[in-house]
């Protein structure tokens, strides 16, 4: 069988851009069960709820629902279970330093395959104020009326 090769994006956490301000980046490896990867190749995931943590030098994800595998036997998996994520010491002391200076979480942005390695993106991230969410959206909004406004412009002057 040739090797997987690419990448093959299984869930995205759109939502945490728009309630989070992201400062850092990490791709970490997951440590998954047979069942687990079984169902995230068939493409079934959701980072809604998800968060990740430092516990005594090793990092953890959370929350994140990984339904069980439909051909599973009585030994799947729970959809909801915690699971190690594997990241280099220097990377983890690094997250754990920035998340004890308070304010700052850990979110799981995207679940996706590597090379046929199951990987997720991890950010660094500070809440968002209700405030700060309806000014972004406010941006974004006057910045596509200008795009608009420049399109038509552009059109007119053909």
């Amino acid at each position: 069988m040739p090797r997987e090769r690419g990448e093959k994006v299984v869930a995205t956490n759109r939502k945490a851009r728009h309630d989070y301000t992201i400062e850092d980046t990490y791709e970490a490896g997951l440590v998954l069960t047979g069942t687990e990867v079984k169902s995230l190749r068939a493409g079934r995931a959701s980072l809604v709820d998800g968060y990740g943590y430092i516990d005594g030098g090793e990092a953890w994800l959370d929350a994140v629902h990984i339904p069980e595998f439909n051909q599973g036997s009585w030994n799947n998996h729970p959809p909801r279970r915690k699971r190690k994520m594997l990241l280099h010491k220097a990377q983890i002391l690094k997250i754990n330093n920035k998340v004890k200076e308070g304010g700052y979480t850990l979110v799981p942005l995207r679940l996706y395959f590597s090379d046929g390695r199951a990987k997720v993106e991890l950010a660094v991230a500070k809440g968002k104020r209700e405030y700060d969410k309806r000014q972004t959206l406010r941006e974004r909004q006057d910045k596509r009326e200008a795009d608009r406004a420049m399109g038509t412009q552009r059109n007119l002057g053909d």
